[in-house]
């Protein structure tokens, strides 16, 4: 892998163009599934609080306006999808605004505070991923329809197939609930091992509906968001360890799902996405982003504040997001996701080339 990556480089400029020339021909649309790291909207169109389409979210996005994405700009998939060669935004499934025909290209069917597990969803009243695999099932129903059989397979076969999900599982679900129907049911390690096999039937059925390209995310540093730093006051408001703890040891448990399962199916080009090790170094090492704020977020006093709570008249919401890592507390800022998603294309993604 170094090796490659260190050729690119190096190559002449006319060589390095008929290379992006050749990854955009080879990958036809981004397609992805996840919470709020990767919804661009979709829980604008159902009934829930989980929700970031109002101001000052958006504010450096196309146009300064919001578009349900937890951000002041654009998202990781958004980034992925223009170094790709495709659209510089991905849109969401449940949007009126596009049809089937941006679809073709790239559609997102994620949902903020979603999660693998059923009752993650049910807290703020979301789409569960079993949903969001029902919505893809009718996009590829309506993909036929539109293009024909062979090149709707071609896009489903060819097509970068994204999961980016797991966050909200620990911290809205089994950590919010001390003494909840989770932390009762599972330890911390048998609650990783519940997840990671809904991961692994997810990642099947996709196979089983034509997928062959899928990437599997893991989770951040989930200790270090603001939300977390500022609520442990013991820890001085450091990063909480045993929770970062816990997303490597999740994050090790799904690696090692994605080599079982590359050995088990056959033709399936099954990747880790890992955001966690560039996530951290981006927080220990800001200046060398770029970056100047890493304990609290842009938006409001930046230490407790998401979606509805980051009031558009808030004096406090700093004016340049690009010195911050997060812009809420929880969601990271458009320059954060632009890192983690150029570092998830050559680190990761070069190998659906």
């Amino acid at each position: 892998m170094a090796n490659v990556l260190f050729i690119s480089w190096f190559l002449p400029l006319a060589q390095f163009l008929t290379l992006v020339i050749t990854i955009q021909a080879k990958i036809p649309a981004v397609i992805v599934f996840g919470d709020s790291s990767v919804d661009a909207g979709n829980n604008n169109f159902i009934p829930t609080l989980a929700r970031s389409n109002f101001e000052p979210y958006g504010r450096d996005f196309t146009g300064g306006r919001p578009t349900g994405r937890f951000s002041n700009g654009r998202i990781a998939t958004d980034f992925i999808s223009q170094a790709l060669g495709l659209r510089s935004a991905v849109p969401a499934y449940l949007d009126t605004a596009y049809n089937i025909s941006d679809f073709a290209v790239g559609v997102t069917f994620a949902s903020a505070a979603t999660g693998y597990d059923n009752a993650t969803s049910d807290v703020l009243s979301v789409i569960p991923l079993w949903k969001q695999l029902l919505f893809y099932k009718g996009y590829q129903m309506k993909l036929r329809a539109h293009l024909g059989e062979i090149q709707a397979k071609q896009i489903i076969n060819e097509g970068i197939h994204m999961i980016s999900i797991g966050t909200n599982d620990f911290l809205e679900n089994y950590y919010a609930f001390p003494g909840g129907r989770r932390s009762t049911q599972y330890t911390i390690s048998e609650y990783e091992n519940f997840l990671a096999g809904i991961a692994e039937n997810f990642v099947r059925e996709l196979y089983g509906l034509g997928a062959r390209k899928i990437s599997l995310g893991g989770v951040p540093p989930m200790g270090c968001m603001p939300l977390e730093r500022n609520t442990n006051l013991m820890g001085g408001r450091e990063c909480v360890q045993s929770y970062n703890t816990v997303a490597l040891e999740f994050n090790d448990k799904l690696s090692k799902l994605v080599k079982r399962l590359n050995k088990e199916l056959p033709g399936i080009n099954l990747v880790f996405s890992n955001p966690y090790f560039i996530f951290m170094q981006i927080i220990r090492r800001p200046s060398l982003y770029g970056f100047e704020v890493t304990s609290v977020a842009c938006c409001a006093t930046g230490m407790y504040e998401m979606g509805y709570a980051c009031a558009q008249n808030s004096l406090l919401t700093c004016s340049d997001a690009d010195k911050y890592v997060f812009w809420d507390s929880f969601h990271p800022t458009q320059k954060t996701n632009q890192i983690v998603a150029n570092y998830v294309v050559k680190r990761v993604l070069y190998k659906f080339i």
